[in-house]
């Protein structure tokens, strides 16, 4: 049998990005799936409605998207009013904080839809494939990096000219995390100053890495990192070491 999935235009503001693209949706058209994509999903992805229907996709509107619909896949949680859309005892797929989505987690309980995180998909060498947190990530920090050079009213590298030199720009990067490494590597690559501050110490390495200086921060007892590499809550005393 069949599973036909649905593809859902995004409604949550300044959202531009899709859930799948034709690539990806095509492969699953030749394995046997049957995809449809609500028409104009992809446009602010700048993926036509046509590019689709090439991978072999159905391009559809209305109460047609979700009719049977065996799953909904969806960058950003559905609003309670999306949700009640979603066939009883779908699955779906998407960005989903349960911890604070708990809106989009009712309404979607309430229909019986079954739901998957793709920011709880754990960061293993088998699940690279589908980390997508990772990648989102990866372009955040890319994104930061140029949104900082826009703001800043002066250059990031040194500039030699006939009217004297001008210093290049000091930036800090809080977090050495996936963003933050991108974010390093990127601003490094406009000619910045980069320094870096992360609660792992032992990040300093992948900083200095990527030609960033290493901030480093009062030696303090408590462990700020997992077992599993992630950053840890920091308890009062050590966020005021942080600050300082």
């Amino acid at each position: 049998m069949s599973v036909t999935v649905a593809i859902p235009k995004e409604t949550a503001p300044g959202e531009t990005r899709v859930a799948l693209v034709p690539d990806v949706a095509g492969r699953l058209v030749k394995s046997g799936y049957t995809i449809r994509v609500e028409r104009g999903a992809g446009a602010g992805a700048h993926t036509t409605d046509a590019a689709y229907q090439g991978a072999g996709c159905q391009v559809v509107e209305g109460a047609e998207l979700y009719a049977g619909a065996d799953v909904v896949m969806k960058v950003r949680p559905p609003a309670p009013a999306e949700a009640a859309q979603y066939p009883e005892g779908a699955l779906f797929i998407g960005f989903l904080q349960p911890a604070t989505d708990q809106e989009s987690v009712r309404a979607l309980a309430s229909r019986r839809v079954k739901m998957l995180s793709m920011t709880l998909v754990p960061r293993i060498t088998r699940a690279q494939p589908m980390d997508a947190l990772s990648s989102q990530a990866t372009v955040a920090g890319y994104q930061a990096a140029l949104i900082g050079a826009r703001a800043l009213p002066r250059f990031f590298p040194m500039l030699v000219t006939a009217a004297g030199t001008l210093p290049p720009a000091t930036v800090l990067v809080l977090g050495a995390g996936v963003a933050g490494l991108q974010a390093i590597a990127t601003a490094r690559r406009l000619g910045a100053n980069v320094r870096a501050y992360d609660v792992r110490p032992e990040v300093k390495e992948q900083v200095e890495s990527l030609g960033a200086q290493f901030v480093a921060a009062e030696a303090t007892s408590a462990r700020l990192s997992t077992a599993s590499g992630y950053a840890a809550e920091a308890g009062e005393e050590e966020r005021r070491r942080q600050q300082e």
